[in-house]
C-alpha cells in the first residue's frame, strides 16, 4: 500500500510545475512541447490571442496567469514602458548565442535584456489559383468586384491599415493625417468586397475555397499551402509589414525559471529547425537555418525576394500617435 501511495505521489509531483504560455495560434510545434515536458517533467498549457492589442488589453486589465508571452516587437515596447516585463537572466539561456546578430540589429532590445527574437514574419496575401486565373502580386487585388464576398482582411488594426498605406506608397508607420485619411478611404472601399475581417477562419476558408483571396500571416498561409497546392502565396509588389515576434517573461510570472528553460529549449538549433519547418515561420537562429531544407527557405512565406525587401517595413510603436490609427480603424469598422 505504501509503495502504491509513493508511486501516486511521484506521478503527481512529476507534473507539479505547469508553464502557462500565451501566444499566437499554431505557433509552437506540439511535438516540441511534448519533448520539453518530458525533459523538464512539467506540463505546458498554451492559451492563444489573435492580436497584440487584445493580448495587451488582457494584461492591462490585470491578467497574472502567464509565464511566457510572444508579443510583436512594437507591443513589447509598450509593455516594457508600462513595467510589465521582467529582466531576463542570461545565465539561464546559454542558447542566446544562436540568435542572428543581423536580426538583433533590427530590434529595439538589442541586448535582449527583456525580450528574445522568436520569428520574423509578415502579413501578405494568398489566392486560390484554381479560382483566380489572373492573380497579381498587389494589394489592388482587394479592389476587384468579381471577388466580392470571397475575400478576407485581417482583423488587425496595424496590419490592415498598413496594407492600405502600402497600396498608396506610404509608410506603415506614418503619422501624417492626410495619408491616414487616404488609407481609411481605401479600407472602406475594400470593405465592400470582403466577407469579413478575420484572423483565424481565413486559413480553413481558403483551403476549402470558401475564400479566393485572403490577407494573412505568412506562417499560417505556409501551413495551408503545404496541405493544399491550389493555394498560392503572393507578396504584394508595394511591400508588406514585417513583424518580429519575441519571447518575454511577465513580472507576474509564477514559473520564471521554467519560462527561461523553455526559451533556451526553443533556441536549441535542432529544436528550432524542427519547430520552424512545422509552423512555417522564419526563426532568426543561425545554426538552425543550416538544418532546415533548401525548399523551406525558398518558399515565399519564409524568404522575401531581395527586390522587395527595401519596400517592406517593421511595425513600430507610435506612442501617442497610435490614437490616429485607432480613430481610422473605428471609422472603417463603422462604415457601411
Amino acid at each position: 500500500m505504501k509503495s502504491l501511495l509513493l508511486l501516486s505521489l511521484l506521478a503527481v509531483s512529476a507534473f507539479a510545475e505547469t508553464l502557462h504560455v500565451y501566444t499566437w495560434a499554431d505557433y509552437v510545434s506540439p511535438d516540441v512541447v511534448k519533448k520539453f515536458e518530458k525533459q523538464q517533467g512539467c506540463k505546458v498549457v498554451i492559451d492563444t490571442f489573435d492580436s497584440n492589442e487584445s493580448m495587451f488589453a488582457k494584461f492591462k486589465a490585470g491578467a497574472t496567469g502567464y509565464d511566457l508571452v510572444f508579443p510583436t516587437a512594437y507591443m513589447i515596447q509598450v509593455m516594457h514602458a508600462q513595467g510589465m516585463l521582467a529582466d531576463l537572466d542570461h545565465a539561464k539561456i546559454p542558447n542566446f548565442k544562436n540568435i542572428d546578430a543581423a536580426v538583433l540589429a533590427k530590434v529595439i532590445d538589442q541586448k535582449m535584456a527583456h525580450s528574445v527574437p522568436y520569428t520574423f514574419a509578415y502579413a501578405t496575401i494568398a489566392v486560390r489559383k484554381d479560382k483566380i486565373k489572373d492573380a497579381e502580386a498587389t494589394w489592388a487585388m482587394f479592389d476587384r468586384p468579381a471577388l466580392a464576398g470571397r475575400v478576407t482582411l485581417l482583423d488587425d488594426m496595424r496590419e490592415s491599415i498598413g496594407a492600405a498605406l502600402k497600396s498608396l506608397g506610404h509608410s506603415i508607420n506614418t503619422r501624417d493625417a492626410a495619408q491616414l485619411a487616404a488609407a481609411r478611404d481605401v479600407l472602406i472601399r475594400w470593405k465592400k468586397n470582403i466577407a469579413r475581417f478575420d484572423n483565424e477562419g481565413y486559413k480553413a476558408g481558403i483551403d476549402s475555397a470558401e475564400f479566393h483571396l485572403v490577407h494573412g500571416y505568412s506562417g499560417d498561409l505556409f501551413q495551408v499551402q503545404m496541405e493544399n497546392p491550389k493555394v498560392e502565396i503572393l507578396i504584394p509588389r508595394e511591400g508588406v509589414t514585417i513583424g518580429c515576434d519575441e519571447m518575454v517573461v511577465p513580472k507576474t510570472a509564477k514559473q520564471s525559471g521554467l519560462a527561461h528553460a523553455f526559451i533556451n529549449f526553443l533556441l536549441d538549433p535542432a529544436i528550432a529547425a524542427e519547430n520552424m519547418e512545422w509552423m512555417g515561420y522564419y526563426c532568426p537562429n543561425k545554426p538552425a537555418l543550416e538544418k532546415v531544407s533548401a525548399e523551406f527557405l525558398k518558399n515565399p512565406a519564409i524568404t522575401i525576394p531581395a527586390e522587395l525587401q527595401s519596400k517592406c517595413e517593421v511595425i513600430k510603436d507610435l506612442g501617442p500617435d497610435l490614437a490616429k490609427y485607432t480613430k481610422v480603424w473605428d471609422e472603417v469598422k463603422a462604415a457601411r
